[in-house]
């Protein structure tokens, strides 16, 4: 099967943070495990590069928009790096063809009667880029952003004829598998029978500048929702679709989106509006990840607890970070994370566990060198998004691996019975071996040294460093 796969396009207004590369390396795990199990992958993520919260930040930074979008987009780019992600595509939505298929999708829900303007007063979160409900304003903040005022701007815009979807959406919605966690799926249902109402999808171009201009209405730019979502297919050269990605990936792959716990309402309810009025597929699945806190709280800039992602690559290693991300952040719940927690678990679990473990099987097989069998390789143990109980049953093998050591003692049983000897060392190379090609979708510079040292008969170099006192 072709299978599709995407992260949200995280805004460039400032670096990229841990939460984001939690999203990117559950994706990538994804993709991997479904390449390993012989699919054909697409996987795309990118940067969205449009709205007023950049145009601000570029403002305040002193610098011109175009050259303020680029650094930033330069530093989510060098993630690919950082975490040895391995997508096919990234897309930036100030990229000339994406441009061009927001205007196609604008011109699609337009011809479809699902596009109308009128004047329109309301509150404006610029966190979220959009305008407030009622039921989405406690105590007169947003929700999401609290620290954030929120501003009465009126305005004429253009609007999206959201309300007309609610049973189609309820439809969708009727299946249990199209959002992972199932209460997201609650939630997103419970939304569209507490009653759509129809948004806003542009912004006047007097106040607002930096947007895709609307067709035909130069005086006016695409909000930055309406544009970025449409990356999900722009990326696979809809709507010309000239190297047949789209028809392969889409129309006849599964799709799979992720995103984080506030994006209910964009990639399942008003994305899936959109697609249906331009007359698309909808997307077969969401799935959506918790937060990552630190020390009991959101992480904030002002609170001084935002950990980098590069931060933490620099300090523990990509396969180290990603094991981490993967393993101890839990898939669909917040989480809490903070330096002593990360410390503790790279230890415990890498340096005294798999990396001792690695050390003390391969220097048993480079001295004694015994007949090893050769694997017929399994599958990634990867079901239902569950990337911590996946991991977790890797570091079970890994314990009764280490176990087996502990309670045979091969580097004694070896010298008074060398055949009794050379079995137990051998059927521990074999056991690392599984463990290796377990670990391919998690950590995959890992797996390979693994693998690399048993072809060679020899213990790597020191797969993780102790820390520093």
């Amino acid at each position: 099967m072709a299978r599709y796969i995407t992260t949200t396009l995280p805004y460039v207004n400032a670096d990229p943070h841990i939460g984001f590369a939690l999203e990117l390396v559950q994706a990538d795990a994804l993709a991997r495990a479904w390449r390993l199990s012989g699919e054909e992958v697409f996987f795309n993520t990118g940067t969205d590069e449009h709205g007023q919260k950049i145009q601000e930040a570029a403002k305040k930074a002193g610098k011109d928009v175009h050259d303020y979008v680029d650094h930033y987009a330069n530093e989510v780019r060098k993630l690919k790096g950082a975490l040895d992600l391995s997508n096919d595509a990234f897309i930036r939505t100030t990229d000339p063809h994406h441009v061009e298929a927001a205007k196609e999708m604008w011109r699609r829900c337009a011809a479809a009667g699902d596009i109308y303007k009128k004047a329109y007063t309301g509150l404006y979160c610029v966190g979220c880029e959009s305008f407030k409900t009622a039921k989405e304003v406690v105590d007169g903040k947003c929700e999401l952003h609290p620290s954030l005022v929120l501003e009465e701007i009126t305005e004429e815009n253009y609007f999206f004829r959201f309300s007309k979807y609610a049973d189609y959406l309820r439809e969708y919605l009727a299946h249990a598998d199209v959002v992972v966690p199932e209460w997201r799926r609650v939630e997103a249902l419970n939304f569209v029978n507490g009653g759509l109402e129809d948004f806003s999808i542009s912004r006047e171009a007097a106040r607002l500048s930096w947007g895709i201009p609307v067709p035909g209405d130069d005086a006016q730019v695409m909000y930055v929702w309406f544009d970025a979502l449409t990356d999900y297919i722009s990326t696979l050269g809809w709507p010309e679709d000239a190297e047949r990605k789209f028809k392969k990936f889409w129309e006849e792959g599964h799709t799979l989106q992720m995103a984080g716990k506030d994006q209910v309402r964009f990639q399942s309810l008003m994305w899936q509006a959109m697609l249906k009025s331009a007359g698309v597929k909808a997307t077969d699945q969401v799935f959506y990840h918790g937060f990552i806190n630190s020390g009991g709280q959101r992480m904030s800039k002002s609170l001084g607890n935002v950990i980098s992602p590069y931060d933490l690559v620099a300090k523990y290693g990509t396969d180290a970070t990603r094991y981490i991300l993967l393993r101890h952040v839990h898939p669909t719940d917040d989480s809490d994370v903070t330096w002593e927690r990360l410390d503790e678990w790279y230890t415990a679990n890498l340096v005294n566990g798999l990396g001792n473990l690695v050390a003390r099987v391969m220097k048993l097989a480079e001295t004694y060198r015994p007949e090893i069998m050769i694997f017929i390789e399994p599958e990634p143990p990867l079901e239902d998004f569950e990337f911590n109980k996946a991991l977790d049953s890797i570091w079970a093998e890994i314990s009764a691996c280490d176990e087996i050591i502990t309670s045979k003692e091969p580097f004694k049983l070896v010298k008074t019975d060398s055949e009794a000897g050379k079995a137990v060392i051998a059927d521990t190379i074999n056991r690392l071996q599984k463990i290796a090609f377990m670990l391919k979708p998690f950590m995959p510079d890992t797996s390979k040294k693994i693998l690399g040292a048993v072809r060679e008969n020899k213990k790597p170099e020191n797969l993780f460093p102790r820390l520093p006192a």
